[in-house]
């Protein structure tokens, strides 16, 4: 029998059934991917999230096809799923008018009001966040701008607010951080463009001038003597290290400002992944490999705050582990978000790849490779 496709009410789906759409959120982003098996925990989102049907494929499968998932399987799943944590979602609109109110600020740096701008800049982030009460990032969705400067700095001050909650800041605090991110490069307003968009690599001479871009930023917010001093360490310091091989100052560890030490950590990672004319950007999981082997450069609890954090594989995700098996997401231990909880889907193993001795061999290859 061929597969066709067939619209029918979330609320007659069961388990085992292939969607033939993708699902996307308010936002548009992947809620569940095409050619998915249905499992209840995708199920009741759907539902819960007001979906009310959808597409599926029916026919017989391909014998080839080994996402189909088989009824054992659906039970470990059914009885071992725990829901990812509430995880950072920005509507199009907040999207928008952030993006918009940092690309004023960073090409306004004279304006007057730039003070009060940043501040409603920062509380509208602050609120979306807050009011979502998100406590995790899914490094998958994360992307409010394609333009890289504005991406980066929003990005940043998103991540950062996340981080710093983790960590347990006070609100007041964690709207100074979200401040400090959002304005940490906008030193670079005053780069000559020629350096600052550059298409190739700096030139020694070049990123010399590209360094000095925290200085600038300090400089220009401590001339409007409204920033709190957190804020002003947080955008001076942030390309401090640890180890005090950092700049502008090589100063070390015991004299990095907090908001620094997290801004650092955001800023390093979504560096990393980002594509830019003269580089490709990392894998995702490898930035995040990256970002733990710089023990000595980052502060540790920021970095821990990062892991705890973030969300690379979400739960329902589908995937290939470096023996071949194909897996499903079952649950994300904090602190290792290269190492989920997964079953596998032929034989309803369960595979604790953060602690379980016996998967210390196992890994998720690069690429992210999905079942």
């Amino acid at each position: 029998m061929a597969i066709k496709r067939r619209f029918i009410p979330t609320r007659t789906l069961h388990t085992g059934m292939k969607i033939d759409q993708m699902v996307v959120d308010a936002t548009g982003r992947a809620l569940i991917e095409k050619g998915a098996y249905l499992d209840d925990f995708q199920i009741m989102e759907l539902i819960k999230r007001g979906v009310t049907g959808i597409y599926i494929a029916e026919g017989e499968a391909d014998e080839d096809d080994m996402t189909f998932i088989p009824e054992f399987t659906q039970k470990v799943i059914e009885q071992n799923t725990k829901p990812d944590p509430q995880k950072l979602e920005l509507s199009q609109e907040i999207k928008k008018r952030v993006n918009e109110g940092i690309q004023f600020l960073y090409n306004n740096t004279d304006s007057p009001d730039f003070v009060q701008n940043s501040e409603n800049v920062s509380g509208e982030l602050m609120k979306s966040i807050m009011d979502s009460d998100a406590v995790a990032i899914d490094l998958t969705t994360l992307k409010v701008s394609d333009e890289y400067t504005f991406k980066h700095s929003v990005d940043v001050a998103a991540m950062s607010i996340i981080i710093g909650k983790n960590l347990g800041l006070p609100d007041e605090e964690l709207k100074q951080l979200g401040t400090a991110g959002l304005l940490h490069d906008v030193g670079k307003s005053k780069i000559p463009n020629e350096v600052l968009n550059k298409p190739a690599k700096l030139t020694d001479e070049e990123f010399a001038i590209m360094k000095q871009h925290s200085v600038f930023g300090y400089r220009i917010l401590m001339e409007k003597k409204g920033f709190s001093d957190a804020i002003l360490k947080g955008v001076l310091q942030h390309h401090e290290k640890m180890n005090g091989r950092g700049y502008p100052m090589n100063v070390d560890g015991k004299f990095i400002h907090k908001f620094a030490r997290i801004i650092s950590v955001a800023d390093i990672y979504d560096a990393l992944v980002t594509e830019r004319p003269y580089k490709k950007g990392f894998e995702k999981r490898t930035a995040v490999e990256m970002i733990m082997a710089m023990t000595s450069e980052l502060d540790i609890n920021a970095m821990q705050g990062f892991l705890n954090t973030v969300i690379l594989y979400p739960v329902g995700k589908q995937l290939v582990l470096s023996n071949g098996e194909k897996v499903k997401v079952l649950e994300n231990i904090p602190g290792y978000p290269l190492r989920p909880k997964v079953v596998s889907i032929a034989t309803g193993k369960i595979y604790d790849l953060s602690s379980d001795v016996h998967c210390a061999s196992l890994v998720i290859p690069g690429n992210d490779q999905e079942a």
